[in-house]
């Protein structure tokens, strides 16, 4: 009996390390994620970068299509080294995509300031939720079905104000989409504590998605609010 007690330690102590070595890996690669997300921005601006201009149903369909490719690829190699250059190469799409967006803000007197309002504003929600996350035990997981519900609200609004171009339902999606995407930095940092997602590349793409949707809406809201044209 104490030799299986002194194995179950030691398998414990295991578990422990293994899930500690993915999220280490995880933040490591959401930082290196950031790196052709900017780089995707940048050289978008440059160019004027846009998806069909003037049809933004065609805009986003494509960008969908483009976007599941990138994570179905992602999902296949997640295995391997060549996963982490996909997911690479999927940032930096998504960072080109982010270009008309950075593009409009720039527009603003204050479009700088609102950027790195944004970014600042993003990331001590990453902190906050990722440390919840870590230090709380009370267990999220049965967050994921709620939150699964509120993401298809979100898309399907979206793509309704794609065409009807409702400002105020621009505005609740926004904010809505803050407020989802916070709470799965919570569930799915907490997917790696509990050792319920143990691929880090895996992780690290969900993570990834969840700071780039709050970062877009949290910037698109401040230039609503805070732009200055002058």
């Amino acid at each position: 009996m104490n030799q299986n007690f002194e194995q179950s330690i030691v398998f414990g102590n295991d578990g422990a390390l293994i899930r500690h070595r993915v999220l280490r890996n995880t933040y490591w690669l959401l930082a290196l994620s950031m790196v052709p997300t900017i780089l995707g921005a940048w050289l978008g601006v440059v160019l004027n970068f846009s998806l069909f201009p003037g049809r933004p149903g065609m805009s986003f369909i494509v960008f969908m299509v483009v976007a599941f490719g990138f994570m179905f690829a992602i999902e296949k190699t997640k295995e391997s080294a060549i996963g982490v250059a996909v997911l690479l190469g999927f940032t930096f799409f998504m960072g080109l995509m982010l270009s008309r967006l950075i593009s409009y803000t720039l527009g603003y007197s204050n479009g700088g300031t609102l950027i790195m309002t944004a970014f600042g504003g993003t990331a001590a929600i990453l902190a906050v939720m990722a440390t919840i996350a870590t230090t709380s035990k009370r267990d999220f997981s049965g967050m994921g079905k709620w939150l699964f519900v509120g993401l298809m609200v979100i898309v399907v609004a979206s793509i309704a104000n794609i065409f009807f171009q409702i400002p105020a339902l621009y505005l609740t999606v926004s904010v809505i989409a803050i407020g989802i995407f916070s709470a799965y930095i919570l569930y799915d940092v907490q997917q790696v504590i509990n050792g319920g997602e143990t691929n880090y590349i895996s992780a690290t793409l969900r993570i990834y998605l969840d700071v780039y949707n709050i970062f877009v809406n949290l910037l698109s809201l401040l230039g609503i609010f805070g732009g200055n044209r002058d």
